[in-house]
């Protein structure tokens, strides 16, 4: 189950306005979990990866991503595409959660491998709202075990 200390939500998003309603509104619905907030895609897969500015670092818990996809850097399809494509972590639970409400952007982030895509509404009251439901949603579901994540060194 989510609500599991073990498991860290890594929030990727460059809104720092959107990021603090997320993990607020994520709170009240009572996920009380490790929370990891990246503000672009290349900071995700630098912490995902253990490279760039994370190299040589280890993460072994369990991890679910929730994914902004218009960010800075490196955008979120990127990242999801790429977290995706790789053994070690293709397993790893990714939530888009964008403003964008396109059908064809929808397709795209399924199509790549996203396991939920949720739109973020634009006015406060429904953006928290929306927020609190994900969080009630992430309480209830669970997520792959324990993996061992290897750095681009070969080391655990």
């Amino acid at each position: 189950m989510l609500t599991d200390d073990l498991v860290t939500i890594v929030l990727v998003e460059d809104d720092p306005g959107h990021a603090l309603l997320i993990q607020k509104n994520l709170k009240r619905a009572g996920v009380n979990n490790p929370l990891v907030h990246l503000s672009d895609g290349q900071q995700a897969l630098d912490y995902l990866f253990a490279t760039g500015t994370c190299t040589g670092s280890l993460r072994r818990d369990p991890v679910l991503i929730l994914l902004d996809l218009n960010m800075p850097v490196v955008d979120g399809y990127q990242v999801l595409a790429r977290l995706k494509a790789d053994q070690q972590t293709r397993s790893i639970p990714v939530v888009v959660l964008t403003t964008t409400d396109n059908p064809a952007e929808i397709s795209r982030c399924y199509e790549l491998g996203c396991n939920v895509y949720v739109t973020k509404p634009v006015e406060y009251d429904k953006f928290s709202t929306a927020i609190q439901s994900l969080g009630l949603f992430l309480s209830i579901i669970k997520v792959p075990e324990e993996r061992h994540y290897v750095g681009v060194d070969g080391k655990e």
